[in-house]
């Protein structure tokens, strides 16, 4: 089965997130702030230090990769949706090092801004509603 639904564009939201912030927690705390709870979401910038997931078919866990340093982020995109009647931000993160080689994964908290910019997309339509799913242990839009 698969989920598809149309959605029509909203408000645009274009800034900068404070040095410091914990990406994941600010991109999800601007869309409490606005209502957002469909949408998506990208950005730009570099992180002080980062923290990025894997998921593990095989053991249905995420496993953490974390870098101690700073890195640009070259991609960052991802969705907004609702999970447990809040709005979840569901993104993957692209960065890379000084000498060009590149990270990925999925954003998790953990990774502090150095310099960050981002544009937020809200959707109206009908709400996608993430929750468990028996197989393959992710929350999934349901």
């Amino acid at each position: 089965m698969q989920k598809l639904e149309s959605v029509q564009a909203g408000s645009r939201y274009m800034g900068r997130l404070s040095y410091n912030a914990d990406l994941l927690d600010a991109l999800t705390e601007i869309c409490r702030e606005r209502g957002v709870t469909l949408g998506r979401v990208e950005a730009i910038g570099a992180l002080q230090k980062a923290r990025l997931g894997y998921y593990d078919q095989q053991s249905r866990q995420y496993q953490f990769l974390v870098w101690e340093k700073g890195l640009e982020i070259t991609s960052l995109m991802g969705n907004i949706s609702l999970k447990e009647g809040e709005p979840m931000v569901h993104a993957h993160l692209t960065l890379a090092d000084e000498a060009g080689r590149t990270y990925g994964g999925h954003l998790a908290r953990g990774c502090h801004v150095f310099a960050c910019e981002f544009i937020l997309q809200a959707f109206s339509g009908p709400d996608l509603v993430r929750s468990y799913e028996e197989r393959t242990g992710l929350p999934l839009w349901s």
